[in-house]
């Protein structure tokens, strides 16, 4: 197949040109025409595929159901809104529900028809009840390596990220076994100082998880966690929307982080894709209204947010090149998870992972590894 004349978003540059794809690859950048199908551009932007490295839930299901079916209706929800790669997010729940979680995960990866499951993030339950933000404080426990294996069970291979704080005993020794074994290890839902944040970093912390939320703030005697996230060349990730972090915070964030170290995530739950009412999340009640979704207490709970709503807000409240926005939501995700050799961009031999977007940003066609999603 040839996509003829699209706007194709490039990681430096947007250029109007043709790219093919064969065999589920992107084969050539100047492609000669034969007997390939031809999609013509009309003006429309070719954009790499979304990667989503924080979500837990979307279309009325959630990780923590730990079924096929749930995994299903989540890969096909966010593959609508250009996702095309993801980790389900666990919760803090029991130590035998995540591994459940985990399992189910295992068995779906590369079975569902929609969004990539490419490994998972486990938030939680090495938190601190201090920073408990939407997660259940009865289920919080010490970081171990022990624990750890409980949970992952022989499906180890699977975690690509865990969110800890580094201020818990038993954080910095886990979290450098962890590093030796290749796993992203985020600091979140934390009440750590500058200090105990930066020693976390030490023994291997490389990423925030939704940068602001759940962590000790910015201010100019304790700069806090957020501080540390930038006075060092960690990553972090941000919630989009508007209401997790106002716009004139998010705009600070990317003049200091840049968009080479931020990635944007949704953090959404079951709501994503529904009608406002009432869902659940860890299983704690949420209501989802206005754009939002909170404990019946008012915490947020997650987002209703999707990968290509948070880019038109990057677009409509912020200055950065369009470019910089979409790498922020593929290529610096790719990365993260040790895929960036073969997904999040628009390059030779890549994945044909893409989306069609109209001149607004809106997704009109999405394809994985070079099949049209329906």
């Amino acid at each position: 197949m040839i996509f003829k004349d699209f706007r194709v978003i490039f990681p430096d540059r947007i250029e109007q040109c043709s790219i093919q794809i064969k065999e589920g690859k992107i084969v050539s950048l100047h492609p000669v025409e034969g007997d390939d199908e031809i999609l013509e551009g009309h003006g429309q932007y070719l954009s790499p595929g979304f990667v989503d490295i924080h979500i837990h839930g979307a279309g009325g299901h959630d990780t923590m159901e730990a079924s096929f079916e749930a995994l299903e209706v989540i890969s096909r929800t966010i593959a609508a809104h250009g996702t095309t790669s993801f980790l389900p997010t666990t919760m803090t729940v029991s130590v035998e529900e995540i591994h459940q979680a985990v399992t189910a995960i295992h068995e779906a990866k590369g079975k569902v028809s929609g969004a990539h499951i490419e490994g998972v993030h486990l938030e939680g339950p090495f938190i601190s009840k201090s920073a408990i933000g939407a997660q259940n404080p009865n289920y919080v426990i010490k970081p171990s390596i022990e624990s750890f294996q409980r949970m992952v069970g022989d499906y180890g291979y699977l975690v690509k990220n865990i969110t800890m704080a580094p201020e818990e005993e038993g954080a910095l020794t886990l979290a450098r076994h962890l590093r030796d074994q290749g796993v992203n290890v985020s600091m979140g839902h934390t009440v750590a100082t500058y200090e105990e944040a930066l020693l976390g970093i030490q023994h291997g912390f490389n990423h925030a998880t939704h940068l602001f939320n759940a962590m000790s703030p910015f201010t100019h005697r304790t700069p806090g966690v957020v501080g540390t996230v930038f006075d060092t060349d960690i990553t972090t990730e941000t919630i989009s929307d508007g209401i997790h972090i106002s716009y004139p915070s998010l705009r600070t964030a990317y003049k200091i982080k840049g968009a080479d170290q931020t990635l944007l995530i949704t953090d959404a739950m079951m709501a994503c894709g529904m009608p406002e009412g009432q869902y659940t999340l860890g299983g704690q009640e949420v209501i989802s209204k206005d754009g939002a979704a909170r404990l019946l207490s008012g915490a947020l709970a997650g987002s209703i947010l999707t990968m290509d709503q948070a880019v038109r807000n990057l677009r409509d409240h912020t200055s950065l090149p369009l470019q910089d926005i979409i790498n922020m939501a593929s290529l610096n995700g790719a990365n993260f998870i040790g895929l960036g050799h073969k997904k999040g961009k628009i390059a030779l031999g890549y994945d044909a992972d893409l989306v069609i977007l109209s001149q607004d940003l809106q997704v009109q066609d999405v394809f994985l590894e070079g099949k049209k999603f329906q």
